[in-house]
């Protein structure tokens, strides 16, 4: 479990005890079924990472709700996105295994994660990661429930595929951008696991000749 499940569930189970002190037992019976969901929703479960070559793997758990191609300073990017709503576990994970080339902040609105507007508008994370030849932009985007982003890395770090990298807390959208030559495996609907799904292919030997350390500055 996220170590905020247990501020959560701690803050909530000492609120049942003092309700079922000052008031009866009776009302303490909501506090700790809050206290119950929220353990259960910054769950962490391991998963199994795939070792194929060139493979992107899902940040996140949820539902793919567009595959479209975007400009981004005038470069098309294949753009997957991912819907995670109350249910789903919220740990996010990177996509490659590589070298954080950038991180940027941006708050924002709060709109529905479903809404198209919400990539532009809305509270959001972007991360570029770079290795092995691979390199593509993800993000982490605040919903209509969700009021923080969390990402536990900085500029510099190395991670490894499917390696836990963050989460956003309660309901939220990812999305992952990668470049023309991607061989996309998901479609519109498909439900996917973060760290174990396998949501492209990229040619590593293609792109193995780019120079390093060259970061992709992203302006929405």
């Amino acid at each position: 479990m996220v170590r905020d499940g247990y501020y959560y569930g701690l803050v909530m189970l000492a609120s049942a005890l003092l309700v079922g002190w000052l008031a009866q037992p009776a009302w303490a019976v909501v506090p700790i079924l809050l206290a119950a969901f929220f353990m259960w929703f910054f769950r962490d479960p391991e998963r199994v990472i795939p070792a194929d070559p060139g493979a992107v793997v899902s940040p996140a758990d949820g539902k793919v709700t567009d595959v479209s191609i975007v400009k981004v300073n005038g470069q098309g990017f294949q753009r997957i996105s991912i819907f995670l709503n109350v249910f789903n576990v919220h740990v996010n994970r990177s996509p490659i295994a590589g070298v954080i080339r950038d991180a940027r902040y941006q708050s924002g609105k709060f709109l529905n994660a479903m809404n198209t507007e919400s990539a532009e508008s809305n509270e959001q994370n972007t991360v570029t990661v770079e290795g092995q030849g691979q390199k593509l932009i993800f993000r982490q985007i605040a919903g209509l429930l969700a009021r923080r982003i969390v990402f536990t890395k900085k500029v510099g770090d190395t991670v490894e595929r499917g390696e836990r990298v963050g989460l956003i807390k309660f309901g939220s959208r990812t999305d992952v951008l990668l470049e023309p030559g991607a061989a996309i495996s998901v479609k519109v609907g498909d439900k996917v696991k973060g760290g174990s799904s396998i949501l492209a292919f990229v040619k590593v030997a293609e792109l193995a000749g780019r120079p390093s350390g060259q970061s992709q500055r992203v302006t929405w």
